[in-house]
């Protein structure tokens, strides 16, 4: 059968609490039948015989299951399953379908697991048998049997060894073949992952299910039972929760015996194979680890193609160091530079994930011997003005003795043209008849019985000549306050690879002392230091060689730079203070730096503690008129100067407070609610300036509007007043003027508020004149 139902959950049900589910009758009369239980390739089906002991049966086969009464054999199905029989042309099968969701068999819970990739499940086995197998497969199907929807492709490949139908082995023999089955299983798990890699499955997904742990069942049996007994109780331990100690124990010893079979399975690899061997390279090629099993071959077991093989080597013998010079997944490579004539021991090494096998034994192999190496050039051993002395090593003879060396130079020439000036075994040669302060070009090569080498890199020596010429004069680099900076070169015409030496001198002008040796070497650059600020100092320098000294170079003169000038004296008021402005005047440093101060810089800032500073004259005289300043406030003038050697730290700060003088005109006052007939109400602010010290008095002044006789009304500290005494409907003019310590601003404006009218004055007594006894007129004035 290609097909298969949906893999079922593997969740253990041989607990009590789940009941075992009645199959049908399949014969009316009753009469005795036999059942078939088909086993797929690559299935196994477990039975417990009526001996007590278990069988384990593989397919292809089926198994003949006796029926005395005419019912099916009961059969354990997982929650959500329920067996089906089915007859085909007189052949009765039981096939395990899945329900509907919402129909739970006996109220049970399915209990799930972690998830696994996609593998066939076994149906839990009968009563009083073991646990079901790591991995098992739905027990009975026939072709058709069920929807093409729930059947998903898989590769089976054999989990269980091939058991005799009529075997009485029992669980010895679960144990004595527990590494070949193991070894199966993992090949059977990598078969099947790199088919999901590859096809990513060809049939459609099935449905969402669990798989068991893979260390939790092994073969169909608990480890920690005995061979003679098997326990038919629960999984669970005695409190009902989780797996007991023996069984997390058994799962761990399970798992490491999985990876230890695996790792013995890596192990299989044979030694690679070395071919087209060179001097400097070879070509290893292996073959993946062996999949044979106890001597036979397995044509359900396929070897996985995403081994991992790392090639190790040594050059120190079959028991040195190895080291790792490939890691892929290839079966050949060719290793590159290797050194010629040396044997090499070769292994190879297979891993999968993070599994590694031992390496394979080690395969020997020589490479070949060839030219010898490249020579270092050769370094000069003498030198007097007519010849050159050199000297060399020898390379690496590549497995093939040095029969010479070829020494080659340009005859002074220095046109890129050589020719052999020796050649021989000897690592030393003299070259004679040569000019003074003559230069020579060499290169070096060697030969043996595989061929020359190439040449060494080109060196270039001169001959001997006579005491240097005169240098050029030293010249300055950089200079400080307390060093100076000197460097020269070579004199002209002298080769290269001559040691020269030289003598640096300098003489301070006064001194007294004339030129003095600062410093003698063959470097060509020298500081000289502890030297006095802004100061000149004479130098020159004398070059010399074994053949005596040269004239001195012509005497430069150079001058040590200026340091910062000393912090100037507190600045002080020059003159008298005016409200407005005043003149500041400050002295030079007491130390100059060894420079002329070129600046001087005031600053300035607003306030007793203002920390804000503000520039306010740069310029090399020493005093300046600070103006634009406002009465009765308070300054702060520091200064600072600059010259060559830079700027000084600024001085100290000189206060001063600038007089106050009298307030600004106020505005005119104000009327303050409705006139009254003889007095009004006046209100009026501070003067908008007010001469640099607290206003502490007002002035307020009336005159009639139709004559200019003020009088002053009011005069007080308050900001309003009532002025009384006034006439009805009567206009006056008003005008307010404040004072503090300096005296009284100016008046302001004038403001005319006209009172409110009231009732006339009492009028005189009238005028009575008799005319008569009865008869009497009166006259009053008009007022």
């Amino acid at each position: 059968m290609a097909e298969h139902p949906p893999l079922l959950d593997t969740t253990q049900i041989l607990s009590s609490d789940i009941s075992l589910l009645s199959a049908p009758i399949v014969s009316a009369d009753g009469t005795q039948q036999v059942i078939l239980v088909q086993v797929n390739p690559g299935e196994a089906f477990t039975i417990r015989r009526e001996d007590g002991q278990f069988q384990c049966i593989t397919g292809p086969a089926q198994v003949p299951m006796m029926s005395p009464n005419g019912s099916v054999p009961p059969i354990y199905v997982p929650p959500g399953y329920a067996p089906q029989v089915i007859e085909d042309n007189g052949v009765r099968r039981v096939v395990v379908v899945p329900q509907a969701p919402e129909f739970h068999p006996g109220g049970h819970t399915v209990i799930h697991r972690s998830p696994h990739p996609p593998l066939p499940g076994f149906i839990p086995v009968p009563t009083m048998m073991p646990p079901p197998p790591r991995h098992m497969y739905s027990p009975v199907t026939g072709a058709g049997d069920m929807a093409t929807q729930y059947m998903p492709q898989y590769q089976s490949s054999q989990v269980y060894g091939d058991v005799d139908a009529h075997s009485t082995h029992g669980r010895s023999n679960f144990r004595d073949e527990r590494s070949s089955k193991t070894y199966e299983r993992l090949q059977k798990k990598l078969k099947d992952r790199q088919g999901t890699q590859k096809d990513k499955m060809s049939s459609p997904p099935s449905s969402p299910q669990k798989c068991p742990s893979p260390v939790n069942e092994h073969n169909g049996l608990i480890k920690g039972q005995n061979a003679s007994g098997v326990n038919t109780g629960s999984a669970k331990n005695k409190s009902g929760k989780g797996k007991g100690v023996a069984q997390i124990d058994t799962e761990i010893e399970e798992k490491d015996e999985e990876t230890k079979a695996f790792e013995v399975h890596l192990s299989t690899i044979l030694k690679p194979v070395a071919s087209d061997i060179q001097a400097r390279t070879v070509v290893l090629t292996w073959s993946p680890p062996s999949s044979l099993l106890n001597g036979e071959t397995d044509e359900r077991t396929t070897v996985p193609e995403l081994y991992g093989y790392e090639i190790l080597i040594s050059s120190t013998g079959k028991d040195g160091k190895y080291k790792s010079v490939y890691a892929g997944e290839e079966t050949s490579v060719t290793l590159n530079d290797l050194k010629p004539a040396t044997d090499y021991h070769a292994k190879v090494q297979a891993g999968y994930n993070s599994i590694k096998g031992t390496p394979s034994e080690a395969e020997t192999f020589t490479t070949l011997s060839c030219e010898p190496d490249i020579p270092n050039p050769p370094r000069i051993a003498n030198r007097t003005k007519n010849s050159l002395t050199l000297q060399w090593k020898a390379p690496s003879d590549n497995g093939s003795k040095i029969q010479s060396f070829i020494l080659e130079w340009d005859e002074g020439k220095g046109n890129g043209e050589f020719c052999q000036c020796y050649m021989g075994l000897q690592k030393q040669f003299k070259i004679t008849k040569l000019s003074p302060a003559m230069g020579c070009k060499f290169r070096l090569s060697a030969k043996n019985d595989y061929g020359t080498s190439g040449f060494s890199e080109e060196v270039l020596y001169y001959t001997s000549g006579c005491a240097p010429s005169m240098p050029a004069s030293p010249v300055l680099t950089k200079a400080g306050v307390t060093w100076l900076s000197l460097q020269w070169s070579k004199p002209s015409g002298t080769p290269s690879d001559e040691g020269i030496s030289y003598i640096l001198e300098m003489e301070e002008e006064t001194s007294g002392y004339g030129f003095k040796p600062k410093y003698d070497g063959e470097d060509l650059a020298y500081t000289v230091k502890n030297l006095r600020r802004s100061t000149k100092y004479k130098f020159k320098v004398i070059a010399y060689n074994s053949e005596g000294k040269s004239n001195p170079s012509e005497v430069v003169e150079f001058t040590t730079c200026p340091d910062k000038p000393g912090v100037p004296v507190k600045p002080s008021v020059k003159g008298k203070i005016h409200s407005h402005s005043f003149k500041i005047t400050w002295d030079p440093p007491k130390d100059n730096g060894g420079a002329a101060i070129t600046k001087y810089v005031v600053e300035m800032a607003e306030g007793s503690n203002g920390n804000k500073w503000d520039m306010i004259y740069s310029g090399a005289t020493r005093e300046h008129l600070c103006d634009r300043l406002n009465p009765g406030s308070f300054y702060r003038f520091r200064v600072y100067c600059i010259s060559d050697g830079g700027q000084s730290a600024v001085s100290e700060s000189l206060l001063v407070q600038t007089p106050a003088v009298p307030p600004g005109p106020c505005l005119p006052p104000r009327l303050q609610g409705r006139p009254k007939a003889k007095e009004i109400q006046l209100r009026w602010g501070p003067p908008l300036v007010d001469g640099g010290s607290p206003i502490s008095c007002y002035g307020v002044e009336m005159s009639p509007v139709e004559r200019d006789e003020p009088r002053e009304v009011y005069q007080g500290s308050e900001v309003e007043c009532t002025v009384s005494s006034l006439l009805p409907g009567k206009t006056y003019s008003f005008r307010l003027r404040a004072a503090n310590k300096m005296g009284f601003g100016p008046f302001s404006e004038k403001c005319d508020i006209t009172t409110a009218p009231g009732p006339p004055d009492q009028c005189k007594p009238p005028q009575v004149t008799c005319r008569s006894a009865t008869c009497a007129q009166v006259n009053w004035e008009v007022l």
